[in-house]
């Protein structure tokens, strides 16, 4: 069954995120360096957000106020208010960071719109998300965006009932396996693979794909050539 929508995660698919991220967790780990040792303290925030993700989400404000959290921890909550003000400060300078989108990020959606639904398929924060995509200059080239809490096949399940296809007729392009290929292949959609030079611990996961529905690329623009003949199918 020929494929109707292409789905693309966003953060490090669309434009860069997480290196911001990894500059922003090496200035914490810097501030708290008085406290324990830079790696331990990176070890520290990561078991944080972990913990945290099923109340905060993923995101920048979760991050943020991991951060906090980690610093009362590892300081035995003897933290001055002026380290937890720098904290905030990194937060808000990590929201306001510019929108970097890869390279050929636009050629591809351009090629591809005229035969495919294109569709966002992202975690994080809703409002975030929405104002990344607005900066990027990216918006218009999408037929629905869906900020997901977690990328699981339920989550999948209801993306695709909410665009009327069948799983065959979905794929999902993204930077991580975890959350951007299995749950895919799982429900029968089809899945490719960008990785991304700087990924976050928790999307890290070592396993071997052997799918017909699944191929692995070195860039976005390695993908247009499975389109090209026939135009409505990968093959």
């Amino acid at each position: 069954m020929s494929i109707k929508v292409i789905a693309f995660d966003a953060d490090d698919t669309l434009w860069v995120n997480e290196p911001y991220f990894r500059e922003t967790e090496n200035e914490f780990c810097q501030l708290m360096e008085a406290y324990l040792p830079q790696h331990t303290v990176a070890r520290e925030l990561l078991h944080t957000e972990i913990k945290n993700l099923t109340l905060y989400g993923y995101g920048i404000k979760g991050f943020m106020l991991s951060m906090i959290e980690t610093a009362l921890t590892v300081s035995n909550n003897t933290i001055d208010i002026t380290a937890v003000d720098k904290i905030i400060t990194y937060g808000k300078a990590l929201l306001a960071r510019p929108i970097v989108v890869l390279d050929g990020v636009e050629e591809v959606l351009q090629s591809l719109k005229v035969d495919y639904r294109l569709v966002v398929a992202t975690k994080g924060d809703l409002l975030d998300q929405e104002r990344k995509l607005k900066n990027s200059g990216l918006d218009h080239y999408f037929h629905h965006v869906e900020v997901m809490s977690e990328k699981q096949p339920k989550d999948y399940k209801k993306l695709l009932k909410h665009l009327d296809i069948q799983p065959e007729q979905f794929l999902m392009i993204g930077n991580s396996l975890k959350s951007d290929v299995l749950p895919v292949l799982d429900l029968g959609g089809h899945a490719i693979h960008i990785p991304f030079h700087t990924t976050w611990a928790h999307e890290h996961i070592d396993v071997h794909i052997d799918s017909p529905n699944f191929r692995q690329v070195e860039q976005i623009l390695d993908i247009l050539p499975m389109f090209i003949s026939p135009p409505s199918e990968i093959s």
